[in-house]
């Protein structure tokens, strides 16, 4: 069972691999075609990838395999051999699972160790790749601005690539703001042999120069100055089209390159800054916005005290500034606490309360952006967390679904066992895709997002392990035909019944 497994499982494997890799280099194809980036690099990019894309290419394989040997076996009669024996199919299966369960836990293991060095190392080297200047290429009739702060127009190129006529060159680095320009009748380009410097030897050409900017004070003119030269020559410096690289730290925080201790750590931190940000705008609010309820004032015999006159004047200090209060009545007869007050210190205490209110309100709008920021990635770090256990567990449940279909259907080869496979693929990585829109939209917990893939595809292999067990086919279609068939067949009696006269 295992030889028989095992061969085609390598197979597919790679196969899976490679389509899956050539489906994210046409994304990324815009990003590194004229970019000048060699086959070291390419290759380096490319195993990267492959990497990263273990978990994806992992189910395929042992989906494909399952229903291959299966699938041989039944149309072989091994399969009806094995249970007239006696031997049920779980039992035939039991080595296959085994197996699967390592592929499982070797799945895990790349998910956590190896794919978030590899996404690292992958989006870093993408991200060098994407801020690189595209390679120099200086085409006859076309402006050139390659270089910083230099545009070069050539009005013709030889055969050669190196003989080149009507040159134009705009320089911006020499004078700022002023108009600098060199043309020349003809000259030679080519680069130096360490492929540091790219060398433009020009003759027969002038100069226009500005000696003072046109834009400093108005009404005044400054000289123009024309130089003629025999020959002239401008060196470039090459470094600003290498590939630098970019610090890794910057891409460290992003779930797709932490392991599952890692992801852990970050949740937790998520946790304690969102509680601390929760915390924070209470204290604010508590210590800005103050309820007092009414108290009634009673004696010690139960009744109620006369509401008894302030002393004019009697007020509270803040910040150096005494508001006095107006107390000339009985603190019952006011509508209002700011009636205590007189006009003036009612508009200023007004201005005070608005000041107050709206640096609140500012700050609990930020707060509120910063939580559903810290939500949002809390959400991601969850989802992927159970995607690594998710994409593991799917191995298992792919061989339940894989060998009942090729005891089922009763073929081999490479044909109808593909077709089942791109089938239920598709159907996995659509609920993949559509659990993790769910949960980074709110509309479902990250957890279960993360497991609704296995979760929907758990009840398919339980239901074909059954009727495989069973002997019965997929799905049973004779109700159905039978159904159809005996309305046809009525419609038909009713069309040759004769008509009577009345």
């Amino acid at each position: 069972m295992l030889k028989g497994f095992i061969a085609p499982l390598i197979v597919t494997f790679f196969i899976a691999l490679f389509v899956l890799i050539m489906q994210f280099l046409w994304t990324y194809i815009d990003d590194i075609v004229g970019k000048g980036v060699g086959m070291i690099i390419l290759i380096e990019l490319i195993s990267y990838l492959s990497v990263s894309l273990f978990p994806m290419a992992l189910p395929i394989a042992v989906l494909i395999s399952s229903v291959m040997i299966m699938g041989n076996m039944s149309e072989r009669y091994e399969l009806a051999s094995f249970k007239s024996a006696g031997v049920p199919l779980l039992r035939v299966m039991l080595p296959l699972i085994f197996f699967a369960t390592g592929i499982a836990f070797f799945s895990f293991l790349c998910s956590n160790y190896f794919i978030p060095v590899a996404n690292l190392q992958f989006k870093s080297r993408l991200y060098d790749i994407r801020k690189q200047k595209p390679t120099l290429n200086l085409e006859q009739g076309v402006f050139n601005e390659d270089f910083q702060n230099f545009i070069i127009h050539i009005g013709k190129k030889e055969e050669d690539n190196k003989t080149i006529h009507d040159v134009i060159i705009y320089d911006h680095v020499t004078n700022q703001n002023r108009f600098n320009m060199i043309t020349a009748k003809r000259g030679e380009m080519f680069n130096t042999e360490d492929r540091k410097y790219f060398v433009m030897n020009l003759f027969d050409g002038h100069q226009y120069q500005e000696t003072k900017s046109n834009h400093t004070k108005k009404g005044k003119t400054y000289p123009f100055v024309r130089t003629n030269f025999k020959e002239w020559t401008k060196i470039f410096d090459l470094s600003e089209f290498d590939m630098k690289d970019t610090d890794k730290n910057l891409f460290k925080s992003h779930e797709s390159m932490l392991s599952s201790s890692q992801l852990m750590a970050a949740i937790d931190s998520l946790d304690v800054k969102m509680e601390r940000s929760r915390n924070g705008m209470l204290q604010l609010m508590n210590q800005t916005i103050h309820v007092r309820k009414p108290r009634k004032v009673t004696d010690t015999k139960g009744k109620k005290k006369k509401p008894k006159k302030l002393p004019s004047g009697a007020g509270k200090y803040n910040k150096g500034r005494m508001y006095n209060q107006q107390i000339d009545e009985a603190l019952e007869s006011y509508n209002s606490f700011l009636e205590l007050f007189s006009t003036a210190d009612q508009d200023k205490l007004l201005s005070k309360v608005q000041t107050n209110m709206r640096s609140v309100q500012g700050k609990a709008k930020s707060t509120t952006r910063s939580l559903e920021r810290h939500k949002l990635k809390r959400a991601k770090y969850v989802f992927e967390l159970h995607s690594k256990l998710g994409m593991s567990v799917v191995c298992i449940i792919f061989l339940f679904i894989g060998a009942p279909m090729g005891a089922i259907v009763r073929k081999g080869g490479f044909g109808y066992p593909i077709l089942i496979a791109i089938i239920f693929f598709m159907v996995f990585m659509v609920l993949t895709i559509f659990s993790e829109k769910m949960s980074e939209g709110f509309f479902m917990h990250p957890i279960l997002a993360a497991w609704l893939p296995c979760l929907v595809l758990i009840p398919i292999g339980g239901i074909l392990t059954y009727r495989a067990m069973n002997d019965k086919v997929v799905l049973n279609t004779n109700g159905v035909s039978n159904f159809f068939k005996k309305i046809v067949a009525k419609f038909s009696k009713n069309k040759n019944t004769p008509l009577t006269e009345s």
